[in-house]
């Protein structure tokens, strides 16, 4: 049996020589000096030999050669290989692919909205890649995961933060879907550890809109700006289905605003009817907007849409400079407009069909959800119109009763026999 002094005693030969250890474990001395623990075994048949380690200080010991032929020894008994594991392991290492490649994998191959895979992407290239582009897979742990979240999330974003984390859970998801073995480092670092959000139930009531478009007025920025933050009030579209609209969407002689289906969360074609004032935001827009096929381009490349971040900033301003000259109005988004046009039209009386069409809102689950498609074109064309008569009212200080129904509402009338 060996011990450590006989292993560090023995001498290299001109050729390689084996000195037995218990269990069937012995070492090969190499005429170089190097010793190298082995061990030989039958399995279905046939004659394998299992490479252990080399002795060393900074290899392996013979306490740690031991343990791990009592694990070879158990795989055997299951019916496993442990000298083919081995090199299954090493191939897999050797060909072991990046974060970055399989996380360019993912935003391509994996079923999401257009919009969905647009943002995903736009945190991915920012905040991940720059970190994790090169590291393998096996390379990254909670730890890194974690210490990504806390940086995003210092600089004011915690939103973000928990979609870095799920980000990196997805893209670990798919790489083991794709045959990779490897632990997902977003199980251990749960988006409550990150951040927690509010319940997203925030809108305006009408003392807190005529605030919010008075204190507009004053703060520093665009009238750009200024006209998409009403236009959202007025529309109540998704932030990006603004930001991305193009020219070649809007028909001002139809007074509709056709935003493809590309463009949209559901992947379904939505027009916005468009009131008197909304018409003049859209041309005061046009006349600043030049050459550029954006409703809002970038104030430093008319070639691309106005940044993600524009808006937020203007509302947290807005809000600031509320609360020093002490009018009331509480932090707000810009979706949180959305939802305010959703509540007040609902508590007005507004049929409900129409305000959820106006969201492009479909209910897929209910029976009514799927066989109701009516478009409401003039119905809602009416409640739009009231919509901004409405904000104008309250913006001004004054009263204003809205008609419920359009004066008069077209009547299907069936065809005549033929």
């Amino acid at each position: 049996m060996l011990t450590d002094a006989g292993i560090k005693a023995l001498k290299p030969k001109d050729k390689l020589y084996k000195v037995v250890d218990r269990d069937g474990m012995y070492v090969v001395v190499n005429p170089s000096g190097a010793v190298v623990f082995r061990y030989d075994y039958r399995l279905n048949g046939r004659r394998e030999t299992l490479t252990l380690g080399r002795y060393g200080a900074s290899d392996l010991s013979l306490a740690r050669a031991r343990e791990k032929l009592i694990d070879a020894k158990r795989a055997i008994l299951e019916g496993r290989s442990p000298a083919r594991e081995k090199q299954r392991e090493k191939r897999r290492i050797k060909e072991a692919k990046s974060f970055g490649e399989f996380g360019e994998r993912w935003l391509q191959e994996a079923k999401m909205a257009d919009s969905t895979r647009a943002m995903r992407r736009s945190i991915y290239e920012r905040d991940i890649l720059p970190t994790f582009r090169n590291r393998l897979l096996t390379e990254i742990s909670p730890d890194d995961l974690r210490a990504m979240c806390a940086k995003v999330k210092a600089r004011g974003a915690p939103a973000t933060a928990v979609h870095v984390r799920d980000i990196v859970k997805l893209v670990y998801a798919f790489a083991i879907l794709h045959g990779e073995k490897v632990p997902n480092p977003a199980d251990e670092v749960g988006p409550a550890s990150i951040a927690t959000f509010v319940p997203k139930d925030r809108s305006l009531s009408p003392a807190e809109i005529r605030v919010m478009l008075g204190q507009l007025e004053h703060v520093p920025t665009l009238p750009t700006i200024r006209l998409g933050m009403k236009l959202f009030l007025l529309t109540m579209v998704r932030k990006s289905e603004l930001q991305d609209a193009t020219w070649d969407e809007v028909d001002f002689e139809n007074a509709v605003w056709s935003i493809p289906k590309e463009r949209m969360k559901r992947s379904k074609a939505h027009n916005v009817y468009l009131a008197e004032q909304a018409i003049d935001i859209l041309i005061a827009l046009k006349t600043c907007a030049g050459n550029s096929k954006y409703l809002l381009p970038s104030r430093y490349d008319a070639d691309a849409p106005m940044s993600r971040a524009t808006f937020n900033r203007i509302t947290t301003a807005v809000v600031v400079r509320a609360k020093k000259e002490g009018l009331p109005l509480e932090p707000f988004t810009v979706h949180d407009l959305r939802r305010t046009g959703s509540t007040l039209l609902n508590e007005l009386g507004f049929n409900s069909d129409w305000i959820e069409k106006c969201l492009a809102h479909e209910d897929g689950r209910s029976s009514r959800g799927i066989y109701n498609k009516a478009e409401y074109e003039h119905q809602r064309r009416h409640m739009m119109q009231e919509w901004a008569n409405l904000v104008d009212a309250w913006v001004a200080g004054q009263k204003y009763a809205p008609t419920l129904y359009p004066p008069s509402m077209d009547l299907l009338v069936p065809e005549p026999s033929v």
